[in-house]
């Protein structure tokens, strides 16, 4: 078969370095990259980290609003499927790069095959929701990373093509996890953020990670939340680290937001780096689908920042370790109060890492099986 997969964030590049080598062992793989996410920083250093094979197509489509991103992602994406004649175009997750993708092969008559089907937030002020839709029902093929995906499809009266595969993000997390588990791993990321955060001492539990980039958290009233809540869970003895996204950073910069102190900013972090800050924290603070995910499987306690949640397996299995806040600095305080105790939060982190032992879920082996399947 002859695939056209369609990338252009750095949750997208995760994905695909978990399915890609398994597609290309049996099958003609042909990576386009949309540049949804723009820079080295937020993509690029991906791609070296990762070993994941260089695009054949880079769009550079960059920023904008959606409505300038998806229109350029189309005409870029057009002539290439239209030259390139797939079997099947290959979309992931719920960006402006995954509507596109699906609009441009659904006009151009071409399967599609969706990885992350079936999610939903319900909450259809989110750009995320509308593209996880609109892509759900133009695909052929609709890999459900959960069993609440399905059941959401089906509501929707979706069944045809479903296939019940697990979560890829799981596959990559297992593998490289291990190697991030050692406190060595985390001196090596304190070493080389050091010189861009004086004085930072990052040791096991004695820190909070936290990311923070969705549209819905960049508007006046959120920046000005959730800015207060980590200031309100930060401390000199336990700082908030904060991997800041570009377009976040600038919004507060917009709105003239000011920090506290003890709120630790840091650029955005390649995977393994991101991993092993997880890892080794306190507690995450998180609006990102991903490290919700990611914190889960590392057992690490995990506050969601937004109202609701599209992975609600992962808030449902966590055993309460992961808890939907909103932006409520009051009941953030309480959880982690409750989940991660200053006193006991350096011991839960190196037994943590000690007995992690995650699974693979296997799920680019269940990918390629199913579209192997003539339909």
């Amino acid at each position: 078969m002859r695939i056209v997969s369609v990338v252009g964030t750095r949750p997208q590049l995760i994905k695909a370095a978990a399915l890609s080598p398994v597609l290309r062992a049996r099958h003609e793989e042909i990576l386009v990259d949309t540049g949804q996410h723009y820079d080295d920083e937020l993509a690029g250093s991906f791609y070296r980290e990762l070993d994941l094979a260089a695009p054949q197509f880079e769009l550079g489509v960059g920023g904008g609003t959606h409505a300038e991103q998806t229109a350029a992602m189309l005409a870029g994406l057009e002539p290439i499927l239209v030259d390139r004649r797939p079997d099947a175009v290959l979309i992931y997750g719920d960006t402006n790069s995954t509507l596109a993708g699906a609009l441009v092969a659904a006009k151009l008559g071409f399967p599609i095959a969706h990885v992350e089907a079936g999610l939903r937030s319900f909450d259809r002020r989110m750009p995320e929701e509308i593209n996880r839709v609109v892509a759900d029902h133009l695909s052929t093929w609709l890999f459900a990373p959960t069993p609440t995906a399905v059941d959401n499809l089906r509501a929707e009266g979706i069944a045809d093509g479903v296939v019940l595969v697990g979560d890829l993000m799981q596959d990559l997390a297992s593998r490289v996890g291990r190697q991030m588990a050692s406190e060595d791993a985390l001196g090596v990321v304190n070493e080389r953020l050091a010189g861009a955060v004086p004085g930072l001492r990052l040791r096991p539990g004695e820190y909070l990670f936290a990311t923070v980039h969705r549209a819905e958290n960049r508007e006046p009233v959120a920046l000005r939340a959730w800015s207060a809540l980590l200031g309100r869970v930060a401390t000199p003895e336990r700082p908030v680290i904060l991997a800041i996204h570009p377009g976040t950073r600038l919004a507060l910069q917009r709105e003239g937001i000011d920090r506290s102190p003890d709120v630790r900013l840091v650029e955005p972090q390649g995977y393994r780096t991101s991993l092993t800050l997880q890892l080794h924290a306190a507690a995450v603070l998180t609006d990102s689908g991903g490290v919700q995910r990611e914190a889960a499987w590392l057992r690490v306690p995990c506050l969601v920042l937004r109202g609701t949640t599209e992975w609600v397996e992962a808030v449902a299995g966590s055993g309460g370790r992961m808890m939907v806040v909103g932006l409520d600095a009051g009941v953030a305080v309480e959880a982690l109060a409750r989940l991660a105790p200053t006193d006991r939060s350096p011991a839960l982190a190196r037994e943590r890492a000690a007995t992690f032992d995650l699974q693979p879920a296997g799920a680019a082996a269940k990918i390629v099986a199913a579209l192997e399947v003539p339909r």
